[in-house]
């Protein structure tokens, strides 16, 4: 398997960001990512086919959010956070603290 291709910092583009942050479930999986080290996309994945998820990584890798790396048939998540920050400085804070304000159900919906 080919290792994935991963933008450079200087190669961020801000609208590029936004667009992949602007779907509840790309938005969700950042959001997990911020809470944990790192994760499988099987961890994820929230039930949803296959081809669904790795169109959402892909969208994710593509604008800087995440790096996803290969250990043999896994695929392990990381957000890019401190190269997000470092682009775009109090972008994605600012973005994930708007999760918190959120009524519960809302959240809920959300995470659907």
């Amino acid at each position: 398997m080919r290792p994935y291709k991963h933008p450079e910092i200087a190669e961020f583009v801000l609208e590029r960001v936004l667009y992949a942050l602007s779907d509840s479930i790309r938005l969700e999986i950042v959001r997990h990512l911020d809470r944990v080290e790192c994760a499988t996309c099987g961890e994820l994945d929230g039930g949803r086919p296959k081809s669904t998820v790795s169109h959402h990584f892909k969208v994710l890798r593509e604008a800087g959010l995440v790096r996803t790396e290969s250990n043999g048939t896994t695929h392990i998540n990381t957000l890019r956070s401190a190269d997000i920050e470092q682009r775009f400085p109090g972008l994605l804070s600012a973005i994930l603290a708007q999760s918190d304000k959120l009524p519960a159900r809302r959240r809920k919906a959300l995470a659907r």
